[in-house]
């Protein structure tokens, strides 16, 4: 490969980021607070009883119960709120007040709408509709199976609008503007529950992670950025113990380093096309505050898997890292261009560990699903 090596960078956390005196609380999603909404108003409409509290579903199985601060409710309609508590995330959403409006409507099924509060998305890339509200797709399916546990939607046509009052103030202290979503906060969460990532003691505990790997012998470390990830890195390598395997957030570099000062073998590393163009670009500690996605570098891969000048010209001016990869897949050159990328960060992780590790990389689609190019080692 005939490219400049970038120079390796691992900023600083946030300030809000820093160590706090007490053990780090988790807390909800907005995807859960809104699904937990939609499910209590739907429930006063049928029943008509305001709800206190309400039991929803996450999408792992577990059953959490949520208080609901306000419901409504008369013959036609019927409207819930659910403050988000974030834990100790540092999230402009904390304290939101996720509210669900619901009314019948004559079309059997769910119509899910956004109200005041929520973005809309007005540029692809993020895998939702231009034009639509940006409510991701796990808080859609979450509200789908909520409400459908309170009526049966084959027969029942139900609408719900979701909306965040000030949500549109809150998302000026976000990237949405930048994605393209418009007058408002992203309803998001692929758990149901926010983990804090972002906080100096996320990143104490991969490290300590990586240590109790290594204290049971174990000689290679797979590193996912999630849930979604970990599910494909699991199934890429189902002989491993679950040990092995550390969400490691935004905290690549740390790991890395735990793993070549406890004298592992190996390193693998699984994810979706921004965190690994992050690391391309030599950037170690990816929080979204402190690095973003280099498109001319995805522009620069582009060319080198051989897209013409248009689809270089298109993903150096892409939207997102996602919009990069569905240009790729559109054009049919999502294996090719996805493999530089992997070799490209395999080139990274190696100089960072001072060539101390054997790497390997696998890009996964955006469900988490299958290994859509790698470094090598597996074929898409």
């Amino acid at each position: 490969m005939a490219y400049d090596l970038p120079p390796l960078r691992e900023p600083d956390l946030p300030r809000t980021a820093k160590v706090r005196p007490t053990a780090l609380r988790t807390g909800w999603t907005t995807g859960a607070c809104a699904t937990a909404a939609a499910k209590a108003a739907l429930t006063a409409l049928v029943t008509g009883v305001p709800q206190r509290d309400v039991e929803i579903g996450l999408p792992a199985g577990r059953r959490v119960c949520f208080p609901v601060a306000r419901c409504d409710v008369d013959p036609a309609r019927a409207e819930a709120v659910v403050v988000k508590d974030a834990g100790d995330d540092p999230d402009v959403t904390h304290g939101a007040e996720l509210t669900a409006t619901v009314a019948w409507r004559e079309v059997p099924g769910l119509a899910l709408e956004g109200g005041p509060g929520v973005g809309t998305v007005t540029k692809p890339g993020l895998g939702l509709p231009v034009g639509g509200p940006a409510i991701n797709d796990t808080p859609r399916r979450m509200i789908g199976a909520a409400v459908g546990e309170v009526v049966d939607l084959a027969t029942v046509g139900v609408r719900v609008v979701i909306s965040v009052p000030r949500g549109e103030i809150m998302a000026r202290k976000t990237t949405n503007r930048r994605l393209g979503i418009l007058g408002g906060i992203s309803i998001l969460g692929t758990t149901g529950i926010v983990r804090p990532f972002s906080t100096a003691s996320w990143r104490a505990s991969v490290v300590q992670a990586v240590h109790v790997m290594a204290a049971q012998g174990e000689r290679t470390v797979v590193l996912c950025t999630g849930g979604r990830t970990e599910r494909a890195a699991r199934a890429l390598l189902p002989d491993l113990p679950e040990v092995c395997f550390v969400e490691v957030g935004d905290f690549t570099g740390a790991a890395v380093t735990a793993a070549v000062a406890d004298g592992l073998t190996g390193v693998v590393f699984v994810g979706m096309a921004g965190k690994l163009a992050k690391l391309a670009a030599g950037v170690l500690m990816t929080h979204y505050t402190r690095s973003k996605v280099d498109l001319s570098l995805l522009g620069a891969v582009t060319a080198e898997a051989g897209g013409d000048a248009d689809l270089v010209a298109a993903v150096t001016a892409a939207n997102t890292g996602r919009h990069a990869y569905e240009l790729w897949e559109a054009a049919g050159l999502l294996g090719a261009a996805g493999d530089l990328l992997c070799r490209r960060v395999r080139a990274v992780l190696r100089r960072f560990a001072e060539d101390a590790l054997d790497v390997d990389v696998a890009l996964v689609d955006f469900t988490g699903s299958r290994v859509v190019a790698s470094s090598g080692r597996w074929p898409a």
